[in-house]
């Protein structure tokens, strides 16, 4: 598997981009693949966190309080509901790339990796 760098382009880098993959953080617009790809604002909101901070592991405390702005409640499974929602739509939409891993016990990890041989 080869990675992908994620890296900010543009002007006040309002676009993420990762493979085929490119987040437009200014217009609120995900393309998968040269395609618009249908997310919910909390979809995007948490490909945005992923996405701005590459190979790091981010908590789910940590996704919660940015992305749904509050303390996490201690048995809420939110946010991995929403990571696999997400994860269901990237592979579906770029199937030979996986971007969201996950690290039990830890968080999630924005890791762009092309799955083609």
């Amino acid at each position: 598997m080869e990675a992908a760098n994620s890296h900010l382009n543009g002007p006040g880098g309002e676009v993420l981009t990762a493979g085929p993959l490119e987040v437009r953080l200014d217009q609120r617009t995900v393309l998968a693949d040269g395609r618009g790809l249908v997310l919910t604002v909390r979809e995007f909101h948490l490909l945005a966190v992923l996405a701005s901070r590459p190979e790091r592991v981010v908590s789910r405390e940590e996704i919660y309080d940015l992305v749904w702005g509050g303390k996490m409640p201690v048995h809420d499974r939110s946010v991995d509901v929403y990571v696999s929602k997400l994860r269901h739509k990237l592979e579906a939409s770029i199937p030979h790339w996986s971007y969201i891993q996950t690290h039990i016990g830890f968080g999630y990890c924005f890791s762009p990796r092309s799955l083609a041989a």
